[in-house]
């Protein structure tokens, strides 16, 4: 057998092509897992031993045609069971962008799988059996794309050939979902009819719906606009380290390295150090052992300063002109992925960033009820895959943006201090759905920060 895949020859000379972070979602047996392993394949981004590998497995359960789920579901659990329990992220390429991809868990005592795998996406496909159009899942699904701001989703009509291909039914379940997703806030939506299991309108276009004149899954994937230009960001710079060599050569270096999290940075621009408010003025950047002038999000840099300040691991570099505020006080929407319950009065650790500080869950407002939206005002506790509102008291001041616009510094962690497990994912500020503020009618006495 000769080899299907051309990954290496696709991923070298690709420096110049952009990334694109993507999630897949849906029911259970909706086609998750198939779709993935369809896209990979057609797109010749399976290795040869893979493949065989796959063929085995499903010639001892029986199947003539290799099961492309196979592919993603790597846990034995998953095979057993045939269904998707834990994200699987696979990395691939076509000579028009480069991807990652997570395929997310489509049970419900799996969503915090889900919140996992679409933190970090810029788009989100969500299946749904063209048998049962848009069901319960289908719009927890929706909802958590929208609170986690996943700015394209992609609705894809699985199983086409088990209705006869019908327009009708692909028409009716596009329209129900982009009435919801709209209602949500999902600032775009793009309904794709497939079959993932034969191939239609996965890589190659559908011989049976001549009536769909729209793009295939993998054509969609290479060229919905991902935004780079991050000009309009706020620019962070999480520090992760102060690097004095001390050698003879640069004894009066002190460098302050990190990754920056969001916007860009120029040589003689003006910053504060957060949160203790000192400023001073960027004085070099170097990049890769090199000085540049300017540099951006993502990109790993250390940051010289004119002059000498105290800074250290967890403190953050934003422009003077544009910088947050910082609190004590933070609400967020959470997701709450831990065994043991999240409750009132719960201490913790909050990590931002790269700052780890002591907190206290202050109160929790509201749970969300995914399925409808409905809010249950102040449920004492948050178990796992809850969804909802917090309140939270820090022992020291925090710089933090809103997650609405910044994915990277409007979120953090909640970690148990005992274990350090983490116990919750949040999101600053207002959700899609927030409720009314709630007043504390008592005061902050017994606080000991």
């Amino acid at each position: 057998m000769t080899s299907t895949t051309s990954t290496s020859e696709q991923l070298a000379g690709l420096s110049a092509t952009t990334l694109l972070r993507f999630a897949t979602a849906g029911s259970v047996d909706d086609g998750k897992s198939t779709l993935v392993g369809r896209l990979l394949h057609d797109s010749k981004s399976v290795l040869t031993d893979q493949l065989e590998a796959v063929q085995r497995a499903s010639l001892g359960r029986g199947q003539e045609a290799p099961d492309l789920a196979l592919l993603t579901d790597g846990l034995r659990a998953e095979r057993e069971q045939g269904i998707t329990i834990d994200v699987a992220y696979r990395y691939f390429a076509t000579p028009r962008r480069r991807f990652i991809l997570a395929d997310t868990p489509g049970h419900v005592q799996y969503t915090r799988n889900m919140v996992t795998g679409a933190s970090t996406a810029e788009l989100t496909v969500i299946l749904v059996d063209a048998r049962n159009g848009v069901v319960e899942q289908t719009r927890r699904h929706a909802a958590i794309a929208a609170l986690l701001r996943v700015p394209h989703a992609v609705l894809a009509v699985n199983k086409m050939d088990l209705v006869d291909y019908a327009e009708p039914v692909f028409a009716a379940i596009a329209e129900e979902f982009t009435a919801y997703a709209t209602e949500l806030g999902v600032p775009e939506v793009t309904a794709i009819p497939i079959s993932a299991l034969a191939g239609d309108n996965v890589v190659e276009p559908s011989a049976h719906m001549d009536w769909y004149g729209g793009p295939t899954v993998l054509e969609h994937l290479e060229t919905v606009p991902v935004s780079h230009d991050l000009s309009h960001c706020h620019a962070r710079l999480p520090v992760q380290y102060v690097i004095r060599p001390q050698t003879a050569k640069d004894r009066d270096y002190r460098g302050y390295a990190g990754q920056i999290a969001a916007g860009t940075f120029r040589i003689g621009e003006v910053v504060t150090v957060l949160p203790s408010g000192r400023t001073s003025r960027i004085s070099g950047i170097d990049l890769l052992g090199k000085p540049v002038d300017v540099a951006w999000t993502t990109q790993s840099v250390t940051v010289l300063l004119e002059d000498d300040i105290d800074i250290s691991r967890g403190d953050l570099i934003v422009p003077t002109k544009d910088a947050p505020t910082t609190t004590q006080d933070i609400e967020a929407t959470v997701c709450h992925v831990a065994d043991q319950p999240l409750t009132v009065g719960h201490r913790v650790l909050l990590k931002h960033g790269t700052r780890t500080v002591k907190a206290i869950v202050k109160d929790i407002p509201s749970r969300l009820t995914l399925d409808d939206l409905s809010l249950h005002p102040h449920p004492g506790q948050l178990v796992a895959n809850d969804i909802g509102r917090v309140k939270i008291r820090t022992a020291e001041p925090l710089p933090v943006d809103s997650y609405a616009d910044s994915r990277r510094t409007g979120s953090f962690i909640l970690i148990d201090p005992a274990e350090g497990t983490t116990l919750t994912a949040g999101m600053v500020g207002e959700s899609f759905a927030s409720p009314e503020p709630v007043k504390d009618e008592a005061d902050d006495d017994g606080w000991d920060f």
